[in-house]
């Protein structure tokens, strides 16, 4: 019997072995029980403080200090110097000490010597916090309870454009506070937004699905989705079979849909006035030019082009320094612009020379026939301009003399109308 149970024992022994050369870890190698902590105890139950029992420090008062100051903007001025008596009321009884600084507009909590609960100078930071971002001192007051916890969305660098900002923070609102009391609602939570903020007053649980639900929002998904979520988990919660059960497949799943609007009336009649404006031969090449050519099917790729490396290996500038190279670029940029101010000497040149004279002047250099017969067609063509210029303005002279002439019988014709206007008027008068 004994040799029979080495054998087992051997056994199990290589099987522990074989698991571990497998690549798996054992994470239960090092577990012991734990007698103290039986199912029946509530890791999540928050035990109030008893300073003055098993709570008590050593000495009975802490050691040092501790303070924490928050400015407040200057519209919560008056709404805290009418509230700061029933604070310090509230304060007191932690043993903290608070103050209200108008000059500066800051508030400060700091321990005493009494105070006793080392935690509830965070409370009274978090009181401070919440006081100045707009909510009411008697809900912010409950925060120096254990039961509650709060949290400050800051949400104002998640959207740059302002407008669209302005809006995902309505929607999160909702039409008459509808989707922020829904979600009030579920959580178990207070909800306040205010300017770039949003505060948040609850539980741990509570605060997590708010802060998921408002960073979500201003990503651009609607709040509803988020509280149709909630309402089915809170259905599940009350089913003790679905306890310790996945809830995937109750849960619905949401998939971003990028539908593409639909452009307005006014631009689609204005596209199909533009269209038929255009002629019809113009339409029928623009037609044909928006028609592509279907391409033969190749199973080859097209080749592939080359790079700035293999032009340069090409051209031998690779192998070159750096120096070289901007040395080689500066090289040609210089004849390149000496080849262009070349050409505009040139075009500057150009206007101010006379193709007579240069005519005249090739014949008397060259002395060649065909130049002396080019230069004596230049020399007749400018004398029959001149005398076509003289011819012209004779006629202006003629016809401002037959003018000056025709003077008299207007003048005389203007007299005989005034003469008849008079004679009317004569009439007119008797």
């Amino acid at each position: 019997m004994a040799s029979a149970s080495n054998i087992i024992e051997t056994a199990s022994a290589g099987k522990a072995a074989g698991g571990d050369k497998s690549g798996k870890k054992n994470h239960n190698k090092y577990r012991r029980d734990k007698p103290w902590d039986t199912p029946d105890i509530d890791h999540w139950e928050v035990t109030p403080w008893d300073g003055d029992g098993e709570d008590a420090l050593p000495g009975g008062r802490l050691l040092e200090e501790s303070s924490f100051a928050t400015l407040f903007p200057k519209y919560r001025e008056k709404y805290l110097r009418e509230v700061w008596p029933l604070v310090t009321r509230s304060l007191d009884k932690h043993k903290i000490a608070c103050e209200l600084n108008l000059v500066e507009g800051s508030m400060t909590v700091r321990t005493t010597r009494k105070t006793s609960d080392p935690y509830i100078i965070l409370k009274a930071r978090d009181l401070i916090k919440l006081l100045a971002r707009s909510i009411p001192a008697p809900q912010a007051l409950k925060i120096l309870n254990d039961e509650y916890h709060c949290d400050i969305l800051k949400i104002g660098g998640l959207v740059r454009n302002k407008e669209r900002f302005v809006k995902r923070r309505q929607r999160l609102i909702g039409p008459d506070g509808a989707t922020l009391k829904a979600l009030e609602l579920l959580t178990q939570c207070y909800i306040l937004v205010q300017g770039n903020t949003v505060s948040v007053m609850g539980s741990h649980k509570g605060i997590k699905k708010v802060r998921t639900v408002v960073m979500e929002c201003m990503r651009n998904i609607h709040p509803v989705y988020n509280i149709k979520r909630l309402m089915i988990m809170r259905e599940l919660e009350k089913d003790p079979k679905l306890k310790d059960e996945s809830w995937e497949r109750f849960l619905p799943t949401f998939k971003k849909k990028n539908v593409k609007r639909r452009k307005p009336r006014q631009l689609v009649e204005e596209q199909q006035k533009a269209v038929a404006a255009v002629g019809g031969e113009e339409g029928a090449g623009a037609s044909k030019a928006g028609k592509k050519k279907k391409k033969s099917y190749t199973p080859f790729p097209p080749a592939q082009l080359p790079s700035k490396i293999d032009k340069q290996l090409d051209s031998g500038e690779y192998f070159l320094s750096e120096r070289e190279r901007k040395a080689k670029k500066l090289a040609e940029k210089q004849v390149k612009s000496k080849e262009r101010s070349e050409e505009k000497r040139r075009a500057r040149e150009s206007e101010f020379e006379w193709k007579a004279l240069e005519a005249d002047d090739g014949g008397e250099t060259g002395g060649e026939n065909n130049n002396g017969v080019e230069a004596a067609a230049g020399a007749s063509d400018d004398v029959e301009r001149l005398v076509s210029k003289f011819a012209k303005s004779g006629k202006k002279r003629k016809s401002a003399d037959s003018g000056a002439g025709d003077g008299d019988g207007l003048i005389a014709g203007l007299e005989t109308k005034r003469k008849r206007k008079s004679k009317k008027s004569k009439r007119r008068e008797d």
